[in-house]
This record gives structure tokens, C-alpha cells and sequence, in this order.
């Protein structure tokens, strides 16, 4: 399915922006303690754990509960014994 490749491919950027924010809310918050640049870097870890989280528990529920079902991708051709004719 196309959404579950967008979510698979999207994961990485999320827990990439994670490391980031969380590497520099751990430096600013070593620098500086409780200011203004640590807690909008801490914000912002929130927000990309929560996007990494939220992504990771939705492609969790988008498996096949059965692997040994076949998918459908296209209906069946039928073979066709008749010839048919072009309206006059």
C-alpha cells in the first residue's frame, strides 16, 4: 500500500529530527539550564518522539493479520471465446 511505504519512509526523518532535538536540548541544557533554547529544543523532541511513535504504532496495525492470504491486485482476466463485433 502506498500509505504504509510513505509511513516507512518517513520513520527515519522522524527519529533523525528525535536525535537531533535531543542532542541539543542535552547541550543547551548542559550550557544554560532552564533557558529559552532548552525548553523550545525539549519541545521539540516531544513533538518528533511523538511523530515517531505515532508512525511506528500505525504501521504496526497496517501488517496483514494473515500472511498466508493472497492480495488482490487486479481483477482476473476471463477468457473470451466470442469474437465481438464494431457497431455500424
Amino acid at each position: 500500500m502506498r500509505a504504509v511505504r510513505q509511513l516507512r519512509r518517513i520513520r527515519p526523518v522522524y527519529a533523525g529530527g528525535a536525535v537531533l532535538w535531543a542532542v541539543s536540548a542535552g547541550w543547551t541544557g548542559r550550557e544554560d539550564p532552564g533557558s529559552r533554547q532548552m525548553w523550545v529544543s525539549v519541545f521539540f523532541l516531544v513533538v518528533f518522539a511523538g511523530l515517531l511513535s505515532l508512525t511506528s504504532l500505525w504501521l504496526g496495525r497496517q501488517r496483514p493479520s494473515r500472511t498466508s492470504e493472497r492480495a488482490h491486485h487486479a481483477a482476473p482476466r476471463k477468457a473470451t471465446a466470442v469474437r465481438r463485433h464494431v457497431n455500424a
